[in-house]
């Protein structure tokens, strides 16, 4: 049988997030589970879902296995799967819906991973449990999506210090008051991840207009910050066991 895998995403401008798209469905390539994978965007940019699930279509594959790349189950994902499910009247090939990235221990496993290579590179030897970790989200109106980063900190309290979280905007805490909140645990290092998927604009740009100013301001010396959950073959695998879930179940 022919089967072909969409990811879809967001939709960023910034040529990274395409590059990282593109690494990973490279990688599930090398694997030879899908007769074709590629990528399409909700929004910003092109290919929208239309364009991603037309091209699917014309090498003739029989099942479609569609991929929300989000890591919170919010209103981005309910428009996409909605997209995708007015499409599929138009043709005989069956698609199935992943459930989208969150809430799960893979994700758990990457920031561990990001953290430790920060506190590596930095030369940093003290034990887990003698380091504070903030982890920076997007944020989103749905509730689910506290739910889902909530779930990334439960988590890791048991490795770390202190484990907290804050949001780049929509929600609170924000990042000013995710500092202050760092700052009256006195940590002896602080490690902040940035728990967004692509190197886009959020990354680049955005989270740093507030994150400078809010360490400046702090009482906080050893701040290190790791690096986004990017490429990596863990998200490969995560992907590649969403797909699997649902094509089994039908």
């Amino acid at each position: 049988m022919k089967r072909g895998l969409l990811i879809i995403d967001r939709g960023s401008r910034e040529r990274e997030a395409s590059e990282e798209l593109e690494t990973i469905c490279k990688g599930i390539n090398e694997k030879r589970a899908y007769s074709i994978t590629d990528y399409c965007f909700l929004e910003v940019e092109p290919p929208h879902i239309e364009d991603g699930i037309a091209k699917n279509l014309k090498t003739g594959i029989e099942t479609l296995t569609v991929v929300p790349y989000f890591l919170y189950p919010g209103k981005k994902v309910k428009i996409a799967i909605e997209e995708v499910e007015k499409l599929q009247k138009d043709t005989e090939v069956k698609f199935l819906i992943t459930k989208p990235m969150s809430m799960h221990k893979t994700l758990v496993e990457i920031v561990e991973n990001r953290i430790s290579t920060a506190l590596k590179e930095n030369q940093i030897t003290l034990e887990n449990k003698d380091v504070d970790v903030m982890i920076i989200g997007h944020g989103s109106k749905d509730p689910n999506a506290q739910t889902s980063l909530d779930y990334i900190v439960n988590e890791l309290n048991d490795s770390y210090r202190n484990v907290s979280r804050c949001w780049l905007e929509i929600e609170q805490p924000d990042i000013f008051e995710g500092i202050k909140k760092c700052e009256k645990d006195n940590p002896k290092v602080l490690v902040i991840v940035f728990y967004f998927l692509h190197e886009g604009a959020h990354v680049k740009t955005d989270i740093n207009n507030d994150l400078i100013p809010a360490l400046e301001k702090s009482t906080v010396k050893k701040v290190y910050i790791t690096k986004h959950i990017g490429t990596d073959q863990k998200i490969i695998d995560l992907i590649l066991e969403r797909a699997k879930e649902v094509e089994d179940a039908n």
